[in-house]
């Protein structure tokens, strides 16, 4: 928790998203989730207390709707809130922060496994033009369609790499901007010339 909220600055900011509007405590607990880009998942051993003590302080009131417990703000904490607009801003940024430092780190992985893919093909490119012999037309297109199977395997490992890397950060609550998909597809495009090169010699 400290990595992204320092002391106090949680149970202002869980007031501040009442300050929105009623919630649940598990409904809490996925906004901070959401709000933070996954960095910060709470427990309910983290969120209840202090909505208890926010509660005990007059700043919320809670409802029991089924089996459902709605907190809501009062009057008081909205008070506190508006009083303390300069924190949460500050709070906001730190968030934003940890949000974009997450983006670069997908920014950047896609960046090097597409250097190290475009590494590899054009190697092994030009060890296969050093390396084969003269040999018939027909070994020429057994040993291509023999690299062909080997593209393949690369290609859809390394599909798959990026693809769960990428879910799994959503999954966890990761902003997943377009910025970050432009780059992915402009880091592709790159790949591809640099295939189409590397194949025409």
């Amino acid at each position: 928790m400290a990595a992204v909220f320092s002391h106090g600055d949680l149970r202002l900011y869980l007031l501040s998203l009442l300050d929105e509007s009623p919630r649940h405590g598990y409904d809490l607990m996925q906004a901070l989730s959401d709000r933070t880009g996954g960095t910060y998942t709470p427990s309910a051993g983290t969120v209840y207390p202090r909505l208890a003590k926010l509660e005990e302080e007059g700043l919320v009131t809670k409802t029991v709707e089924g089996r459902k417990t709605v907190y809501e703000i009062t009057d008081a904490g909205r008070a506190e809130v508006a009083a303390r607009a300069g924190e949460l801003d500050g709070i906001q940024a730190g968030l934003a922060d940890s949000v974009r430092l997450i983006a670069d780190e997908v920014r950047g992985s896609v960046r090097e496994a597409m250097r190290s893919l475009r590494a590899d093909l054009a190697a092994a490119a030009k060890e296969e033009r050093r390396s084969a012999p003269a040999t018939p037309a027909d070994d020429v297109r057994t040993r291509s369609r023999e690299q062909l199977h080997r593209a393949d395997a690369i290609v859809n490992g390394f599909r798959a790499r990026v693809r769960a890397d990428l879910r799994t950060h959503v999954a966890r609550g990761g902003e997943l901007s377009s910025a970050v998909i432009d780059e992915l597809e402009t880091a592709l495009d790159d790949a591809s010339g640099a295939i189409v090169r590397a194949i025409r010699g």
